[in-house]
């Protein structure tokens, strides 16, 4: 089995110059699980499995599941404020990314860890988790919905912290999470984040009253992603 991971941190990347980047390790990884299907048991070839972390300028995605009507400004708002706008192959409805938040986009082959969606989906939750309690940060899960939520069953009181949109093709992912370390919260009022009208959106500088450092947060996220996937990086 292979659980070896290339680390890759793109750091301020487009939107669109990363998802083709994504789909294109993406695609190579499908490629090769096809051949293999055709080759003796010792002639099988190990496909990669890739960890990408970036964050993007100002840009609204909108999934595959989502609602057009969740977009609350129109094309040449959306060109005056300078934000991108894309329909995409992901689940989920429309979410915001720009700089303050890590993108991460895992394109596992889960046939090297578990063909579980669900599993894998909690399994990238419970990173962030992980990473929250390590500043102090109390973050759960919301009975129904996907992501890093903060005090989800309070009346009133309900943030989410990361988002999560994935997409999986022959037991391989694409798209992941959107974890808020200290984003412009003001972009998340041009859109109804993931649908949901009754609950807010919150960041970890929010939270704790001062900025993160990003860098130190991407390193505690990357370890924990590693322990609870039972990888090591390459």
């Amino acid at each position: 089995m292979n659980r070896k991971v290339k680390f890759i941190d793109l750091g301020l990347i487009d939107y669109k110059e990363a998802w083709e980047y994504q789909e294109k390790l993406f695609r190579e990884v499908i490629d090769k699980k096809l051949a293999n299907r055709n080759r003796p048991p010792d002639e099988q070839e190990f496909t990669g499995n890739y960890l990408i972390f970036c964050e993007h300028p100002h840009v609204f995605t909108l999934g595959k599941s989502g609602a057009e009507s969740n977009l609350l400004i129109n094309s040449e708002q959306l060109q005056k404020r300078g934000i991108s706008y894309y329909k995409i192959n992901r689940g989920g409805d429309i979410t915001y990314h720009g700089p303050g938040q890590i993108v991460v986009y895992p394109i596992f082959n889960l046939d090297y860890f578990f063909t579980d969606i669900h599993r894998y989906m909690r399994t990238l939750e419970e990173g962030v988790l992980h990473t929250l309690t390590e500043y102090g940060i109390k973050g759960q899960r919301l009975n129904g919905s996907t992501g890093v939520w903060l005090e989800p069953e309070s009346l009133g009181k309900a943030r989410k912290i990361c988002a999560m949109g994935v997409r999986s093709s022959h037991w391989v992912t694409m798209h992941g999470i959107a974890f808020n370390v200290n984003p412009d919260l003001n972009y998340f009022s041009l859109i109804v984040p993931c649908g949901i009208t009754d609950k807010a959106v919150t960041s970890m500088e929010k939270e704790l009253k001062y900025m993160p450092d990003i860098n130190e947060v991407k390193k505690k996220l990357k370890k924990h992603f590693s322990t609870q996937f039972d990888f090591i990086y390459i």
